[in-house]
Order: structure tokens, then sequence, then C-alpha cells
């Protein structure tokens, strides 16, 4: 039994949320105990609005596919496609058909009809492109990245043209084959054009950094923050297929700790944008180590919580009245207790807050008014 836990019951409104802790964290991480539990997440869709109306919040990111998030985004964003084929083809794991995430997509492009792009909310899925039972092909990605940098930048410069990627790549279904989720055999992660692959993602994602001085003036911010995406979704899609072909005992190890690790990493990048409500699986969001049986074995790895905290807790600088790090790290509260269990009550929950960092002493959140000094600085 847990025992850090207290008994405590608060409405999940911004306001009380936001008394949980001494300063408001630009990260709030919302996490819940079980996933296809409607009441949780009309939960999380009454909070997200709160926290835009009352706290200056803009962003939600969920525990769906980043690049299918896309889809999302553009809907949400400047009304790109409908309802119904953004619920299809934007949230992964099948929960596209949700209710309750269908309200809140329609919600979100209701609020930002008619605003200005610099008020406008922004929707993101910050897993990876992973299913239980497999991954993805690191096409999409891959060429959505040549793509965007030979458009921008000269060919010389390209380390492979787009038919040596394709011809590398083969047919999608090598790389989303099922049987080898259990079967390392049946993988494709650990052969010639996949060990070219990841050379040449590497390559690319460098080549991106490389010209960031020019891109970024060259195009918009937006597409430059995809490009970054395609680069880490690339590069992160191929170390996961490389280790669903490993025989060795850390294979599973490994596989759930390279989810969390690229889902940190969209974490960082939603970070950079601006405030945001992350929502997910408790799993994904400990400081401490998660930990699950699988086949009777225990397996630990540090989570995507555990990661942000890691790398924004390593760039703090010391103290000799160096600038702060711009952003805050993240607080996290944890729903749970009665649900699926006896009444509900609608808007009420345990709250359990996890941790609690800091936000920007200064810093200009347009949502908050230019200059605004927030307390709880560094």
């Amino acid at each position: 039994m847990a025992t850090d836990i207290k008994d405590t019951v608060h409405a999940v409104e911004a306001a009380a949320v936001m008394r949980l802790f001494p300063a408001r964290p630009r990260l709030l991480a919302l996490g819940e105990p079980t996933h296809g539990e409607d009441t949780l997440l009309d939960l999380r869709n009454e909070l997200f609005r709160q926290l835009v109306e009352q706290e200056g919040y803009w962003t939600i990111a969920i525990e769906s596919d980043c690049m299918m998030g896309l889809v999302v985004d553009d809907y949400v964003a400047s009304g790109t496609g409908t309802l119904d084929e953004v619920m299809e083809h934007g949230i992964s794991h099948g929960w596209g058909t949700s209710a309750a995430n269908r309200e809140l997509v329609r919600w979100m492009r209701a609020y930002n009809d008619g605003r200005p792009a610099s008020e406008r909310l922004r929707f993101a899925g910050f897993d990876g492109p992973l299913e239980i039972t497999g991954a993805a092909s690191p096409r999409q990605a891959l060429t959505a990245l040549h793509g965007y940098l030979s458009a921008r930048v000269d060919a010389d410069l390209l380390p492979c043209t787009e038919e040596t990627l394709d011809r590398l790549l083969g047919a999608d279904d090598r790389w989303t084959n099922p049987a080898a989720m259990r079967d390392p055999a049946q993988s494709v992660g650990q052969s010639a054009e996949a060990s070219q692959l990841r050379l040449l993602a590497d390559d690319l994602g460098a080549l991106l950094d490389e010209q960031t001085p020019h891109l970024i003036t060259a195009t918009s911010r937006d597409d430059w923050d995809r490009a970054r995406l395609y680069g880490r979704t690339a590069t992160g899609l191929l170390r996961y297929h490389y280790w669903m072909a490993d025989t060795s005992p850390a294979r599973m190890a490994r596989l759930v700790g390279i989810r969390d690790q690229m889902m940190a990493h969209n974490l960082l990048a939603v970070a950079a944008r601006g405030p945001a409500l992350i929502h997910a699986h408790n799993s994904h969001l400990q400081r401490e180590k998660s930990t699950m049986r699988m086949g009777g074995m225990p397996l630990e790895w540090w989570s995507a919580g555990a990661l942000v905290s890691a790398a924004r807790s390593a760039e703090e600088p010391a103290p000799c009245n160096r600038p702060s790090w711009p952003w805050a790290l993240a607080a996290t509260i944890v729903l749970g207790g009665g649900f699926g269990r006896g009444p509900r009550a609608p808007g009420r929950a345990l709250l359990h807050v996890r941790s609690a960092w800091r936000w920007p002493r200064v810093g200009d959140n347009p949502r908050l008014g230019a200059g605004a000094t927030v307390p709880g600085g560094a």
C-alpha cells in the first residue's frame, strides 16, 4: 500500500489545483491510474478549460502518437480537415473513438475560431508512433525531415537522396510486422539497411541543427519545430526497432525506456513553446523508477516525467549570479481513488501531489501580460 498519499479530496478546478503548488508550473502533468475511463477524461477537459481561461495555459499534450497529433493540431489551430477525419487519423491507441477526446478537440477548435494565431490553443501528442504490438515504419518521419531540408539547404549538404531513403526503407510492412514484438528474429531493426538509416537519420538531424540560423529565418517557427519533431521521431523509432531485434535479457527494459525517452524529448519541446497541461498514465509521469511485471519478471525504467525532471535539473545554473533557466520543470498530480467503484462525485477526485518545481521568475507570457512577474521563481 502506498503510504505517501494523503487521503484529501480536492475539487478538480484550476484554482484549487494551483493552491497545491508553491508556484504555477510550466508543465502541469495530470496522471490517470487507468486508460479508457471517460469520467477521468471529462475531468481533464474541464480542468484544461479552466487553466486556459484563468491561468494562462494554452497547450494540452496527451499520451498519443506525436506524428498523428500534428493532424489534430492543424485542425484546432486552423480548421484543416473535419472533426470526423481528425478523430480517426489524429489520435492513436484507438482513443479517437472516445467521446471525451472528441469533445476536447471540438472545444479547442471552437475556442480558436476567429482568434489571432498568437492566442490560439495548441494540441500535441507526446508518445512515439508505438503500439503494444509494435512500432511504425520510420518512413514518414525520415522523408518529412529530408523534404524539409532539401527544400531549404544546398543539395550538396544532404547526406542522401530521397531515392536512397526509399530504397533502404523498403516495404513498410517489414517494419510494422507484429510478430517482431515477440520474436526478435522477425525484426529488421538490426539489418544492414536499418544501420545505414540510423546513420542517415543522425546526419539529417545534425544538418538541421547546423542550419538553424538560416532555417529559423527562412521558414516559420512552427515548420522548424515540426522538422525537429521529425528528426527526433526518426532516430527514436530506429533505435526502438534496433532493440526489437535484440535477443538479450535487456530487450524489454530498453524498449520501454526508449519509449519514455521519446516522450520526454517531446515534452521538453512542448514546454519550450509555453505552459501546458500534460495527460498520461501515472507510470509515465513518476519521478521514481516505473515498474511492471512481464512474464513474471520485474521490469524497471525511468519514466518521461523522471527524464524531464533530470534534464532540467542538470541545466539549472550554479549559484553564481548566472540567469535562471527560462522555464520550469513539471509539477505532477495524480487522479485516483474511487473510480470504477461506487458513486462518483463529478469534478472531485483524490489528488496526490507528486512534485512541484518553479515557474520563471520573470517572463513574457502573452496570456498573463508582457513582463508578468510570477512568484516562486529561482
